[in-house]
């Protein structure tokens, strides 16, 4: 699938979102979410990916908003606004709880809604020289919709920290703070990521890690004993997946299991 903005393909049941805007650094507008929106609705239900990689060419991951974009917002109604805020918040949403895992590729700086669009993935992988921040307030705007995430993430001190001066810090530093997982040279990032990715297409089941990924997100907003309701239904119901059978049966038998 290619759109204007973005594309995706499949190699070895991983599925590759590009972001392909590289003389504007990648940046966002309306039309660029509404494609990748479109793109990752694609890739979830596409048999022929197991995992997901979101990447980009050119120098920056994503520089947040386009600055063309941000102009135009200058003269948007209330109403104009909160939709256009809205389809960056279904975005967010939308690869955040996502039916398959999304890795991030960062290869550059990831900035303002760049940010959040790395941050929002299960698995985020730089190199070290990127940078990450979230500089909405030295704008005048909010980091609204990505603080609902990076404060489960990273917990108030440090969303504190780097929402509310906006600074950019290093990948050692958003390693060292959660934000991101791993580090590693730009020579080797493809193959670092294809190969976590494959790993786990070939050592898990896909069905367990759909439910474990929902399993993860809802029940950080329950009770105690609502999280523990919540997870022994979960647990009886993913034992009549095929997948589980399966699993057990390979596992009874001895028998190794291909996923």
């Amino acid at each position: 699938m290619e759109k204007t903005f973005a594309n995706y393909t499949t190699n070895n049941r991983i599925g590759y979102i590009t972001l392909n805007r590289p003389e504007k650094r990648n940046a966002l507008n309306d039309v660029f979410v509404e494609e990748l929106k479109t793109i990752f609705n694609y890739a979830e239900s596409d048999n022929k990916s197991k995992i997901l990689v979101l990447k980009a060419n050119g120098d920056a991951f994503c520089a947040g908003a386009d600055l063309a974009y941000l102009k135009k917002l200058q003269n948007n109604s209330y109403e104009e606004n909160f939709i256009d805020s809205n389809n960056l918040k279904e975005l967010f949403d939308q690869i955040y709880n996502l039916k398959k895992l999304v890795i991030a590729q960062v290869e550059g700086h990831a900035i303002a809604g760049g940010g959040g669009l790395a941050t929002v993935c299960d698995f985020v992988f730089s190199i070290p020289e990127a940078k990450f921040g979230f500089t909405e307030v030295k704008i005048g705007f909010v980091p609204a919709i990505i603080s609902t995430f990076i404060l489960r993430k990273i917990g108030e001190t440090k969303t504190k920290e780097l929402l509310l001066t906006g600074d950019l810090i290093s990948a050692e530093k958003a390693q060292n703070i959660g934000l991101i997982n791993f580090i590693t040279n730009k020579e080797n990032i493809n193959t670092e990521v294809n190969n976590f990715a494959e790993k786990i297409c070939k050592n898990t089941s896909g069905e367990s890690l759909k439910i474990t990924k929902k399993l993860i997100s809802e029940v950080q907003s329950m009770s105690v004993k609502e999280a523990l309701n919540y997870s022994a239904e979960l647990n009886a119901k993913a034992r009549q997946t095929e997948d589980c059978k399966k699993g057990i049966t390979s596992f009874i038998n001895k028998q190794k299991i291909i996923w």
